[in-house]
């Protein structure tokens, strides 16, 4: 149907995943028992997913719009980066803190949005108990990595 779009795959959407937590190292056998044979440890979600819904070019040549739903588990962060152009964020679920360098921090729940402009540096991170989401709109330049971290 036009107008209607398939989910990219993961490699076209410039997709950033975010352990929640280190996994555990391997405790040692105790002095005379043999080392335990262990099982592969069960994967765990990302502590944040990308998935890019859209994707088209603008009439402002050299520029692009990608739409992309970010799913964030209870305390993910998303650390400090830039966008190569303006962000606008819509609260889907949970409880979600933003810090823009200079400002105050911003509390968003559902419903709520953000405009960032581009280049702004920023935070993102579920503070609630469950599970976050946000629908994230992008006009960015063409061409260029749509996340830059930045220490």
């Amino acid at each position: 149907m036009p107008g209607l779009h398939q989910p990219m795959a993961a490699a076209a959407a410039g997709l950033l995943v975010i352990a929640a937590t280190p996994t555990p190292s391997p405790t040692p056998p105790a002095a005379g028992q043999a080392p335990a044979r262990s099982a592969a440890a069960p994967a765990r979600p990302p502590a944040i997913a990308r998935t890019d819904l859209q994707r088209h070019d603008l009439s402002v040549a050299g520029h692009e719009a990608i739409q992309t739903r970010v799913d964030f588990a209870p305390g993910a962060l998303a650390p400090r980066h830039r966008h190569p152009g303006e962000e606008i964020v819509f609260v889907l679920r949970g409880t979600l803190e933003y810090r823009l360098d200079g400002q105050a921090p911003v509390i968003l729940n559902p419903g709520n949005v953000l405009f960032i402009p581009a280049g702004t540096v920023h935070a993102v991170r579920n503070t609630g108990a469950g599970p976050a989401s946000e629908l994230a709109t992008y006009i960015v330049e063409k061409g260029r990595p749509l996340i830059t971290l930045v220490p």
